[in-house]
């Protein structure tokens, strides 16, 4: 039977760490929203049957999008932590052989050649998008003095998307949410809940639009891609 791929992206969050006035995703970059750019990737790939945003109650931005309008959208209410936000949406997830691609809404910059690698990944496991750690880590107290300094060699940043089996995801979040297990994205969801996800490497410029300096930075990574 052939996988039914669903892309969610968890948009209720307000982006506090940006201070506009707005939620992040809504900020504008070379004349689209930051959610517009992620999402069209998404919504032009020929493997992703539908699109489901999950989006904070009463949100004033989504609605006066043209975006709206497109048939593989589906829009359901967030929650108060991204793991509710993507449990919601895998409530409305009815598919036989459904697999859930997560995506970060602030995430803009997503090559599709990325997007494919992690597309093969076809076991229960799943998979996410990550990069090999090159800095230096510091391990600090709270007093921001330094106690140690971290092995690298196997440490990894996450990324998004994150692949898993709906069905599994669905059972892991709702267990780990249960239990008020600190889950911080899909895959620490599935690790608490016995898998082994793979890590599919990524690129560095699949930046997450946080602070305010990371602007002209995915503008910059934006205007390559296009051309």
């Amino acid at each position: 039977m052939s996988r039914k791929i669903i892309a969610i992206i968890p948009a209720a969050g307000v982006g506090s760490r940006m201070k506009a006035g707005m939620p992040k995703q809504y900020l504008t970059i070379l004349g689209k929203t930051i959610l517009e750019h992620t999402l069209n990737l998404m919504l032009n790939h020929c493997a992703i049957s539908r699109v489901i945003v999950a989006l904070r109650k009463d949100d004033p931005y989504f609605p006066s999008l043209s975006i709206l309008s497109h048939e593989k959208i589906q829009l359901v209410e967030g929650g108060n932590t991204r793991a509710e936000s993507v449990l919601n949406a895998l409530n409305a997830v009815f598919e036989e052989n459904a697999w859930a691609l997560v995506h970060d809404a602030a995430r803009p910059c997503l090559t599709e050649t990325d997007l494919n690698k992690l597309l093969e990944i076809n076991d229960e496991h799943g998979a996410i998008l990550a990069i090999p750690v090159t800095d230096t880590i510091k391990r600090g107290d709270k007093t921001g003095t330094i106690l140690t300094t971290v092995d690298r060699s196997q440490l990894w940043q996450a990324q998004t998307p994150q692949f898993f089996r709906a069905d599994l995801l669905k059972n892991a979040l709702s267990k780990g949410l249960k239990l008020k297990h600190i889950i911080t994205d899909e895959a620490s969801a599935m690790e608490l809940a016995g898998f082994r996800p793979h890590l599919v490497t990524g690129r560095s410029d699949n930046i997450k639009v946080t602070r305010p300096e990371d602007l002209a930075l995915a503008e910059f990574y934006l205007t390559r891609k296009i051309r």
